[in-house]
C-alpha cells in the first residue's frame, strides 16, 4: 500500500514541478522575490491542470482589462484546450506504476490505493489553486488526472499480463485482440509519421521561430518557461498532424483551416511553435491522405501472424476472426484518434481562439474508414495461398 502511494505522490510531484521551476525562477530572478510564491504555486497547478484536460476560467481584474482597451477583455474566458504533454507523462508514469504492482501479489488493492491517492492529491492541488483570476473546475481536476493515471496503470498491467477474455473462445479471444492490435498499431504508426512531420515542418521553419522568439522579449528565464509550455502543446501539434493527414485537418482559430484539400490560416498568436504552420495550399497535399491507408495495411499485415498462432488450435472457419482484426482494427484506431483530437482541441483563448484544433468525430470517422479498408486489405494480403489453389495454378 505504502508503495502504490508513493508511485501516485510521485506522478503528480513530477508533473507539477516541471512548471513550477521556471515560474519560480522568475519570480526569484525577475521580480526579486517580492509578489506572493502562491501566485507561481497556482500558476503551475493551472498549467499541469490544464495538461489534463480541466477547464480554467481566467478573469482579469476591472483595472487590467481597462488598460488592454479590447472590447470583452472584462469577461472569463474558458481555456479547455488540454496541454497533452503533461497528460502522456502522467500516462508514462502510470505506465510504469502498473507494471511495479503488476509484480506484487495484491494488484487490486495496490491499485486502488494508487488511484485513491492520486484522486486525493489532485482534489488537494486543485483546491490550492482556485482563485478569482484563475479557477479550474473542481470535479474535473480531481477526475481527469485520475483516469489518465488510471488509464497508465492498466496499460502496465496488461503489458505484464497480456491475456484477454480468458474466459473466451480462442476464436473471440483471437478477434478482439487482433481488432485491439491492429487498430493500435494503426494510431501509433500514424502519429508517428505525425511526429516526423512535425519535427520537419520546425526544421524547415527554424528561422522563422527564432525571430518569433526574438519579437517576444523573454529573456532566458521567460524562454525557458516559453519553450517548457511549447514541449507541453507539441503533442498535440502531433496529433493536429495526424488529423491532417486523416483529411478533416484541423483550425486555429474561428474561421480558419488546415488541411491536406486547402489552408486558410488568419491572425494566430505569437507562440514560435505556430510560426511552422504551412499558410498556403501544398502541392500534392492529397497525398497526405496515404499515412493513414498505408499504417492502417502495416497495421494488417504484422497482425496476421500472432493471429495465425493463436488460431493454430481452431477448427472452424477462420475468416471471422480476420474480419474482426480488420473491421474492429479500424473502430478502436479511429476511436483513439478521435479521442486523441477531442482531448487536443477545445478553446485557447478569446475571440477567434474559441476554436483550436481538429474537429474529433470527423478525424474518428475518417480514420476509422481508412483504417478498417485498409487493415482488411492487409490481413488478406498476408494470408497463405491455399494448397489446392497452389495445384490448380501448377496444371
Amino acid at each position: 500500500m505504502l508503495f502504490s502511494a508513493l508511485e501516485a505522490i510521485v506522478a503528480v510531484a513530477i508533473g507539477v514541478a516541471i512548471p513550477l521551476v521556471p515560474l519560480t525562477l522568475i519570480w526569484a530572478i525577475q521580480y526579486g522575490f517580492a509578489p506572493s510564491f502562491a501566485i507561481s504555486w497556482r500558476g503551475a497547478v493551472d498549467v499541469w491542470l490544464l495538461g489534463h484536460g480541466v477547464d480554467v476560467r481566467f478573469t482579469l481584474d476591472p483595472t487590467t482589462a481597462a488598460s488592454l482597451g479590447l472590447a470583452g477583455a472584462d469577461q472569463p474566458v474558458v481555456i479547455t484546450i488540454a496541454l497533452l504533454g503533461f497528460a502522456l507523462l502522467t500516462l508514462l508514469l502510470g505506465v510504469r506504476a502498473g507494471g511495479r504492482i503488476a509484480e506484487t501479489g495484491h494488484r487490486i488493492l495496490g491499485v486502488a490505493v494508487l488511484l485513491a491517492v492520486g484522486a486525493i492529491a489532485s482534489l488537494g492541488l486543485t483546491l490550492s489553486a482556485l482563485n478569482a483570476a484563475a479557477r479550474p473546475s473542481i470535479w474535473q481536476g480531481v477526475l481527469l488526472p485520475t483516469l489518465v493515471l488510471a488509464l497508465g496503470v492498466g496499460l502496465g498491467l496488461l503489458r505484464e499480463r497480456p491475456e484477454l477474455l480468458p474466459g473466451a473462445s480462442t476464436l473471440v479471444r483471437a478477434a478482439v485482440g487482433g481488432a485491439l492490435r491492429t487498430g493500435a498499431a494503426a494510431a501509433v504508426l500514424t502519429l508517428g509519421i505525425s511526429a516526423i512531420a512535425v519535427a520537419l515542418l520546425l526544421i524547415g521553419h527554424y528561422g522563422q521561430l527564432i525571430r518569433l522568439y526574438e519579437a517576444l522579449h523573454t529573456g532566458v528565464v521567460g524562454g525557458l518557461a516559453l519553450t517548457i509550455g511549447q514541449l507541453a502543446l507539441l503533442p498535440d501539434a502531433v496529433v493536429w498532424a495526424a488529423s491532417w493527414f486523416a483529411g478533416p485537418g484541423f483550425a486555429l482559430g474561428t474561421g480558419s483551416h488546415v488541411s491536406p484539400l486547402g489552408t486558410a490560416v488568419g491572425p494566430v498568436p505569437a507562440i514560435p511553435l505556430f510560426g511552422s504552420v504551412p499558410t498556403g495550399d501544398l502541392a500534392l497535399g492529397f497525398l497526405g491522405l496515404l499515412v493513414p491507408v498505408l499504417a492502417g495495411f502495416l497495421a494488417g499485415v504484422l497482425s496476421r501472424p500472432r493471429l495465425t498462432r493463436l488460431l493454430e488450435d481452431h477448427d472452424g472457419p477462420r475468416w471471422p476472426a480476420l474480419v474482426a482484426t480488420g473491421l474492429g482494427g479500424g473502430v478502436v484506431g479511429g476511436l483513439l484518434l478521435g479521442l486523441l483530437a477531442w482531448a487536443s482541441a477545445g478553446a485557447a483563448g478569446p475571440g477567434r481562439l474559441v476554436q483550436v484544433g481538429p474537429d474529433p468525430l470527423a478525424v474518428g470517422l475518417a480514420s476509422a474508414a481508412e483504417f478498417g479498408i485498409a487493415a482488411m486489405i492487409g490481413v488478406a494480403a498476408s494470408v497463405p495461398v491455399p494448397r489446392r489453389l497452389l495445384a490448380l495454378r501448377d496444371r
